[in-house]
């Protein structure tokens, strides 16, 4: 049985990760705008404890999870660990009896608790007490009546408000004005200004040896040369190469020897996984996280396809240097050398490496209808794209540990 999953962050006032909301499906061919809200909740709960780790795809973070009135009396949510979850109260919930002791008695044992695309009326007061936070689609909800909504819970001080559908950074500025303390949608991986960033000379020297490893023929000594100017990225390597993810018997103790045994395909991975991790040291570490995401589902759908997964793991892992560098990312493949056919993926939307990144983003905004299209034109095996999936949000949980520790 294959679970669908896709995660969207949820960023605080800084910027910074503060949860996921966690988007789960058992196949598919089964999510339409009508599907039933409960069969839902009970394959995520089933796949949490059956068939995947929940850690895999929140880490460290809690991830809001959707719950019915039926999943609620259920008791559905007390299968998670309550520091793992924020138990998110779907908008077609109407406030009554039965929600209210489910509230009372979820608040009780700890749980966090939130109110999903609310829609305010007078009734909610009686759920303040124990709700912590309120999501207000900040598309649709007229400022009138959010104002509304901060005057009705100014008795409530510990109610945060989390802003949904923030799409630009107009709206984030516009939603920390209003006092929000929590921000969902895609604006943190759009560029806040248009300016030039030159690149340092560590980050050159890291695209010239992504420029090396690219080539059909890897120059040895010419890599081993670059690596041993710089001290910091020679050390960096060692511990990469050493690092428990590859589990191997012996220490690798030069560069050289590093080199060889990783290969070029990993030194690549290593590589990029270092430029993206340096461009984005000032930036919201989720924005590396997704990075390094891509490009292992990219590497993945390549492999399945039969193409070359080097370049398509590199496409992916170049694919937010526009976030990462704030300025268009037409600018920003003129910088680096990389092969024409990623930087028309990239730029122009064009060949087989942008059919891997629109199959990535339908992932990541859990459509799976049209994700299911796309995998149908690919001629994708329908059954294997999930587990390259899954086995990319592990791997760049993995990877994000040992890049904290170099």
């Amino acid at each position: 049985m294959y679970f669908y999953a896709a995660r969207q962050p949820i960023l605080d006032r800084n910027k910074e990760l503060f949860a996921y909301e966690l988007l789960f499906r058992d196949s598919l061919d089964n999510v339409f705008p009508g599907i039933d809200g409960d069969e839902a909740t009970s394959k995520m709960i089933e796949g949490s404890q059956f068939s995947f780790s929940i850690e895999d795809f929140l880490g460290d973070k809690p991830g809001f999870i959707n719950f019915t009135l039926e999943t609620l009396q259920k008791k559905y949510p007390r299968m998670l660990p309550k520091e793992q979850i924020v138990v998110e109260i779907l908008e077609t919930i109407q406030p009554g009896k039965r929600l209210l002791a489910e509230c009372q008695q979820l608040k009780k044992d700890g749980y966090i608790l939130a109110l999903d695309d609310y829609e305010h009326q007078g009734v909610w007061r009686h759920f303040y007490p124990f709700i912590d936070i309120i999501k207000i689609d900040f598309l649709t909800t007229p400022l009138e009546t959010i104002q509304t909504i901060k005057t009705a819970i100014t008795d409530f001080p510990h109610i945060q408000l989390l802003a949904e559908k923030v799409e630009t950074n107009e709206q984030f500025e516009m939603a920390m004005e209003l006092g929000f303390s929590y921000f969902q949608g895609y604006f943190f991986s759009k560029p806040e200004m248009m300016q030039t960033k030159a690149l340092s000379p560590a980050q050159m020297t890291l695209a010239e040896l992504l420029y090396e490893t690219s080539k059909a023929e890897m120059d040895l000594t010419t890599i081993t040369e670059v690596f041993q100017r710089d001290v910091s990225l020679s050390y960096k390597l060692l511990r990469y190469s050493n690092s428990a993810i590859f589990k191997r018997r012996a220490e690798i103790a030069t560069i050289k020897q590093a080199l060889v045994v990783l290969g070029q395909a990993e030194l690549k991975r290593f590589l990029s996984l270092l430029f993206t991790a340096q461009i984005s040291s000032d930036k919201p570490a989720e924005l590396m996280r997704l990075s390094m995401t891509r490009a292992k589902f990219a590497e993945g759908l390549a492999q399945l396809h039969g193409t070359d997964s080097s370049k398509a793991y590199l496409t992916g892992m170049m694919s937010l240097m526009d976030a990462l560098l704030d300025e268009p990312i037409a600018t920003v493949m003129e910088k680096l050398p990389l092969a024409k056919d990623i930087k028309d993926a990239l730029v122009n939307q064009e060949g087989v490496l942008a059919d891997y990144m629109k199959l990535m983003k339908l992932y990541e905004q859990a459509d799976w209808q049209g994700a299911k299209q796309q995998i149908e034109a690919l001629q994708l095996p329908v059954d294997k794209v999930p587990d390259a999936y899954h086995e990319a949000i592990h791997w760049a949980n993995e990877q994000m540990k040992v890049m904290g520790d170099n």
